[in-house]
């Protein structure tokens, strides 16, 4: 049985759902981060969570929104440059639609 199954039977009897019970985990997983007090405790806690593929997926969609929130470049552009697919480009491209406009303004501030 994998880990997803045990989850699924563990929490369908108590009324929580599995996407409850992630989501919780989430948050909690990121009150860890926000408690970290360097870049190199981030960075250790990343290694131990994330694979090198998955640290390379963070980074290509943190160069993507960048990019994008940029305006310098097309998305064509940006695929070619980035040696990513159109539709990371598009992804990216639909989460910065729906953003949170304070937080993209701090993005902006971020990146200046």
């Amino acid at each position: 049985m994998n880990y997803f199954q045990t989850l699924l039977d563990r929490y369908s009897c108590t009324g929580v759902t599995l996407q409850e019970y992630m989501e919780k985990d989430w948050h909690d997983f990121l009150k860890l981060c926000s408690k970290l007090k360097s870049e190199q405790e981030l960075e250790d806690l990343f290694n131990l969570f994330l694979t090198l593929e998955e640290k390379e997926l963070l980074a290509s969609r943190y160069v993507i929104i960048k990019a994008l929130m940029e305006g310098k470049l097309t998305q064509r552009e940006i695929a070619e440059s980035c040696k990513v697919s159109i539709s990371q480009i598009t992804r990216g491209s639909n989460a910065l639609k729906v953003i949170d406009p304070k937080l993209k303004k701090s993005l902006q501030r971020w990146w200046r």
